[in-house]
């Protein structure tokens, strides 16, 4: 199988250290390749929106794979606005890495891929409009995985906390949802392998409050957490407090079920433990 890649981000440049071998020949795109010396080896394309080199076309036009990682913007999907026509034509299989931010609040009930989409926010409204769009344009032959809050080796708790930027900010019943990049690896690769498409939602068996993971972190490290702040009066960014608008528990026993996904870290705790042995916020 051939993989291309729209969008080599942190979860997608992670999904190629674990299965990229799985691939006869794997390639993507970054806004540009002459920075990206973190990914020597793969082969890269320039994409920033516009349409893409016709060697880049042609790569996608020959993948049996196509995982696309980058978002929305205001204007609708940029990928498919200047790919589409590429797209919609030939049988490959598309995976979307899209957001549970979609299903808004439920004030902490659990939600599932049954659940229609409701979020007031413009962000979680535009996933859902290219959810649909890449639906239709590829024919159908789409898995959408609908992903928790990423973390991952260099992107947790435990490095937050060792930088300084960790923050137990309370807000009564709220939850959040969580993922394992290694776990999201393994989920691309089984919606790969899956006979049809469908959505799927990609989390952990277990949402929990923010303020309870970084708590538990810093018992890992042996410090004080940092001092509890109230969501009401805590300072944050507009886009900091939007998080906040939304609780639900979100189901993943579909993915389980469908997918046969056995999650490496089912709860927040068993993926902070293996970090911290792995080194992170040392």
């Amino acid at each position: 199988m051939r993989l291309f890649i729209l969008g080599l981000g942190y979860t997608a440049r992670h999904f190629v250290r674990r299965f990229g071998g799985s691939f006869s020949h794997v390639a993507g795109t970054v806004r540009d390749p002459a920075k990206r010396d973190d990914l020597a080896g793969l082969e890269l394309h320039g994409f920033s929106g516009n349409r893409p080199a016709e060697s880049t076309v042609n790569r996608i036009r020959d993948a049996d794979v196509l995982l696309v990682s980058i978002p929305p913007g205001s204007t609708g999907d940029p990928a498919l606005a200047a790919l589409g026509d590429v797209v919609a034509k030939g049988h490959r299989k598309v995976v979307y890495l899209s957001t549970i931010g979609v299903y808004g609040d439920h004030a902490g009930g659990w939600v599932d891929e049954s659940t229609p989409p409701q979020s007031s926010l413009d962000r979680a409204r535009m996933r859902v409009a290219a959810e649909q769009a890449w639906t239709e344009t590829a024919q159908g032959n789409v898995a959408i995985l609908r992903l928790a809050g990423i973390y991952g080796p260099g992107r947790n708790a435990l490095t937050s906390l060792r930088s300084g930027t960790a923050r137990r900010i309370i807000k009564p019943g709220q939850v959040f949802n969580r993922i394992h990049v290694d776990d999201i690896a393994s989920a691309i690769m089984a919606a790969i392998n899956h006979r049809s498409g469908g959505i799927w939602n990609i989390c952990d068996d277990e949402p929990a409050p923010p303020q309870d993971v970084i708590t538990y972190a810093a018992q890992l490290m042996g410090i004080a957490p940092p001092p509890e702040e109230a969501f009401e009066t805590a300072e944050m960014s507009v886009m900091a407090r939007s998080f906040y608008a939304s609780s639900a528990r979100v189901s993943n026993a579909r993915l389980k079920r469908e997918l046969g996904v056995t999650l490496a870290y089912p709860t927040y705790r068993h993926g902070l433990d293996a970090l911290w042995r792995a080194g992170d916020g040392r």
